[in-house]
């Protein structure tokens, strides 16, 4: 039996997209049925989002992304190793920042490290607990500033990560504990879950955990920053 999804999206494309997002497949292996278009929305849904829903089902002798190719997907590039002339300018740039801004913060230190692809930034102290913000949001956002900071006066792009209090690794954690927990619950029902928003890491960690798994695949939807992992079983 041809296999068949649902999926859904803003507009109809973006309905389109998110399917072939999940059956790893391109636009011309598949026939596509609009089930709920966007222009038909009575006067009572206008307040309501916006939800288009089409069903799109493989052609003929097609089949969709396994879970080999879907470890493809989701594999590392190789970073370009930074210039170390360029690291000890980031890192000067980044300590007078640092130094300024946690004078307003109780008992709070870091260290910086670096290796051949990153700036390592650890912060850690009685007042770090309040860089860290809901799931991680102001650690995100100050990362984003000292990254801005970091590159004044170098030609190359200079990346760096920020962990504070130990909460990437705790977060990493809790989201494998996650990622188990639901793709046994697929496993066992056969029903797709979509987690919510994530960033980029977040959502690499998901995937990663789950490629040692032959029963699950896992592919992501939406749109930055609202972007989506999807976990379902392999049929």
């Amino acid at each position: 039996m041809p296999k068949t999804v649902v999926a859904e999206g803003k507009t109809t494309n973006e309905a389109i997209a998110n399917g072939l997002k999940e059956l790893g497949v391109s636009k011309d292996k598949v026939d596509i049925k609009v089930l709920e278009n966007e222009e038909k929305r009575s006067f009572f849904s206008i307040l309501t989002p916006r939800v288009v829903k089409v069903e799109l089902t493989l052609k003929e002798n097609v089949k969709e992304t396994t879970n080999v190719e879907q470890k493809e997907i989701v594999k590392t590039k190789e970073l370009k190793e930074l210039d170390q002339k360029e690291v000890s300018i980031a890192t000067k740039n980044i300590e007078e920042f640092l130094k300024d801004f946690l004078s307003n913060f109780k008992n709070t230190t870091y260290d910086i490290t670096s290796d051949r692809e990153f700036i390592h930034i650890n912060i850690n102290g009685e007042d770090s607990s309040k860089l860290i913000g809901y799931r991680g949001d102001v650690l995100n956002s100050l990362q984003t500033i000292l990254n801005s900071i970091a590159s004044k006066g170098c030609e190359s792009k200079i990346r760096i990560t920020l962990n504070i209090a130990d909460y990437r690794q705790k977060r990493e954690k809790s989201l494998e504990d996650l990622a188990e927990k639901i793709a046994k619950t697929v496993m066992k029902t056969g029903k797709s879950v979509t987690l919510e928003p994530m960033m980029a890491y977040e959502r690499k960690i998901i995937h990663n955990e789950l490629q040692k798994n032959n029963a699950i695949r896992t592919y992501s939807i939406g749109e930055e920053p609202y972007r989506k992992v999807v976990i379902a079983k392999n049929k």
